[in-house]
């Protein structure tokens, strides 16, 4: 009997449950059609009675891809005091020290368009760093899978890439700072569960340079000021979704201002109970 709370992956081979470490193989079904049901949780719980647990089989036995079909991802700003602070400092010098600020404060949340879904990576895949940027960082976040109709249905990992530099020089270089080829990655599988993730639930950031950590950081969703139906409110006004769409709440983990990635650097992103999410920089 499947749980309240099960992952659900998207493999090379077709769709996996995976239920107290039990694995279920759901087939080569429509992503899309899946994960977009506003009855997911219950629906998974119905189509386990009818297959059995995998014998023999480990997760680590399968290719996995980025649980995402063409859903949208959507991200949102500034909702760690965290990545207030780091805001204001990078956008001082071109006049924006106190923009951050006033959005932290006011009762409109950040939201912006992040990613679709070719410019994704999966777990394992390659992240990239801008061409013409000097200052990248991840931004490791939780992520939130919506339904068409606004209800939240699972949770994964996201990584929101960020050129720094660019963002700093002027707000309004965000989209550039922020949106372009794998410069997100989710996974690496979906939470499917019907309650809430605890607020006591951390997110950890673990940064390896020729297999020495450089960086490392943790926070718990308790320190996000706005919470995550706010969010997702908020993204709904007015705007559809087809397919549902990915919404990343925002980081609160930012490494130090002297900090930047390198090519080869492996990125390790935490959140239990969904798993970790790792990419490397390529």
């Amino acid at each position: 009997m499947i749980s309240n709370s099960v992952k659900l992956y998207s493999t090379e081979d077709g769709v996996l449950i995976e239920d107290d470490g039990s694995l279920l193989m759901v087939g080569k079904v429509s992503w899309d059609s899946l994960i977009t049901r506003d009855d997911l949780s219950s629906y998974l719980q119905e189509f386990a009675r009818s297959i059995s647990a995998l014998p023999n089989k480990a997760l680590a036995d399968f290719h996995l891809n980025a649980p995402i079909g063409s859903q949208e991802v959507w991200a949102a700003g500034v909702t760690y005091f965290r990545s207030r602070n780091a805001r204001m400092e990078e956008s001082k010098s071109s006049g924006g020290g106190d923009f951050y600020d006033r959005v932290y404060n006011a009762e409109r949340p950040e939201i912006f368009f992040k990613s679709t879904a070719h410019r994704v990576v999966g777990p394992g895949g390659k992240v990239a760093i801008r061409r013409d940027a000097k200052w990248s960082v991840p931004e490791p976040e939780l992520a939130v899978l919506v339904s068409p109709n606004g209800k939240i249905v699972g949770y994964t990992i996201g990584n929101d890439m960020s050129s720094r530099d660019i963002e700093g020089e002027n707000p309004l270089y965000l989209p550039q700072a922020k949106v372009y080829d794998r410069s997100c990655a989710l996974g690496p599988g979906l939470l499917v569960t019907t309650k809430p993730l605890p607020s006591s639930t951390g997110i950890c950031l673990e940064i390896c340079r020729g297999g020495q950590q450089v960086f490392a950081g943790s926070t718990p969703l308790s320190s996000m000021k706005r919470d995550v139906a706010t969010l997702v409110e908020y993204l709904y006004r007015d705007n559809s979704f087809p397919n549902g769409c990915f919404l990343l709440t925002g980081t609160g983990i930012v490494p130090p201002d002297s900090f930047t990635l390198l090519h080869g650097d492996e990125i390790r992103i935490t959140i239990d109970p969904i798993g970790t999410l790792v990419n490397v920089v390529g």
